[in-house]
């Protein structure tokens, strides 16, 4: 393990003018460590972050989707103990997270993926790695060691793509997950208004083996993915799913996972909320996939009502780009415990001592408190506290 995760899970604050010295030492909540992202990085780089694809009307609809569903409280039960573990591919995580693929995370911080690896080992969850992350895949697996999934854009011919999802399974990736809903790159206004284009779009595949001038991911179907998962035996997880049709077919093709996303709302603009397709995709699945889900998770409370409406995990994307921001390691590791403790506070408060016992009962509709965006999870960063 990293000697600096060993060292503390804490990051330093500086900016507070705050008198108790013990409320000034660490990371207290999820709203300082965005506060501390937005402070590191340059313009560029947060419009990246918390922008979307063209009128972000799909990035704005994942996180309204969340705040029009309330938790429902529940009293007089033993919330003494609460369990908050899930068990994915095999593998236990301390809370039912992953660390999502992003492929500029070393925009972020400068360890990128193998910092994203080192501090999803600490906590105690899975990482999901982006294939145009840095460094290579097989850098990371080396240095830091475990069970991760491997994500792949498919930027080369079908003997490219055998090629590289053969060396991540001999550097000891667990899983392949293919994303469906990257067959073209969208118009993010914020980037182009600034004519600001992100590393990872200009150098795709730096970082994997050499590969032709065709590329597969416009032409991705069903088909090609039998023919990996038949290959190679591993688990297949599917991301861009959001629709009980393509749900459907994905189990009839044989895969594992099925991953529910819209990419942020940063590719099919004026689409539907993550979490409004998510009971239709969990029905439809029926058990016989797991299902993984993200789009506007910003809180402990986002992660049990996903949960509620037929998740088995999530993944966080853009949280996990700011923790990076905040302070790489370190805040990464605290943003996963904030996330922990939010869960098991609200959880006991709902009268549940584990998230098993999460259902679709266990939300209502409600009226929404504020005006969504990427960062309506944080209200407190508009007021002067």
């Amino acid at each position: 393990m990293d000697e600096r995760v060993n060292r503390s899970h804490h990051r330093r604050l500086t900016h507070l003018d705050c008198t108790d010295a013990r409320m000034n030492a660490d990371f207290m909540t999820l709203h300082e460590i965005v506060q501390h992202a937005r402070m590191n990085l340059d313009r560029g780089v947060w419009d990246y972050l918390i922008g979307a694809a063209e009128s972000e009307t799909t990035m704005k609809r994942n996180r309204h989707a969340f705040e029009r569903l309330a938790l429902r409280q529940r009293v007089m039960n033993n919330v003494s103990q609460v369990n908050t573990t899930r068990t994915l591919l095999g593998v236990q995580l301390r809370i039912p997270v992953l660390l999502a693929p992003i492929g500029s995370l070393q925009m972020f911080e400068a360890g990128g993926g193998l910092s994203a690896a080192r501090a999803a080992s600490a906590f105690g969850v899975m990482q999901v790695l982006s294939s145009v992350c840095q460094p290579d895949f097989e850098s990371v697996a080396r240095e830091c060691p475990g069970p991760r999934i491997y994500q792949l854009y498919l930027h080369g011919s079908e003997d490219w793509t055998m090629e590289v999802f053969s060396r991540a399974k001999a550097a000891g990736y667990t899983a392949f997950c293919l994303t469906a809903d990257t067959q073209i790159y969208s118009r993010r206004e914020r980037d182009i208004l600034k004519r600001w284009m992100p590393q990872s779009a200009r150098q795709a595949g730096s970082n994997l083996p050499r590969r032709p001038e065709i590329t597969l991911q416009p032409a991705m179907n069903w088909e090609l993915l039998a023919r990996i998962r038949d290959r190679f035996g591993v688990p297949m997880i599917v991301k861009g799913i959001a629709s009980a049709q393509d749900a459907e077919l994905a189990v009839k093709h044989g895969v594992d996972v099925v991953y529910v996303s819209n990419h942020g709302g940063r590719q099919l603009d004026s689409g539907q909320a993550t979490l409004d397709v998510l009971p239709e995709v969990a029905q439809a699945v029926a058990g016989r996939a797991r299902v993984i889900f993200d789009g506007g998770i910003l809180r402990g409370t986002d992660i049990l009502k996903a949960l509620a409406l037929g998740a088995d995990v999530v993944a966080v994307g853009r949280l996990e780009a700011m923790a990076m921001a905040a302070g790489g390691v370190d805040a990464v590791v605290r943003m996963l415990e904030l996330l922990e403790i939010e869960m098991q506070l609200n959880l006991a408060s709902m009268g549940l001592s584990s998230i098993d016992q999460l259902d679709a009962s266990s939300v209502v509709p409600a009226q929404p408190v504020g005006w969504p965006s990427a960062l309506s999870g944080f209200p407190l960063l508009a007021e002067d506290y």
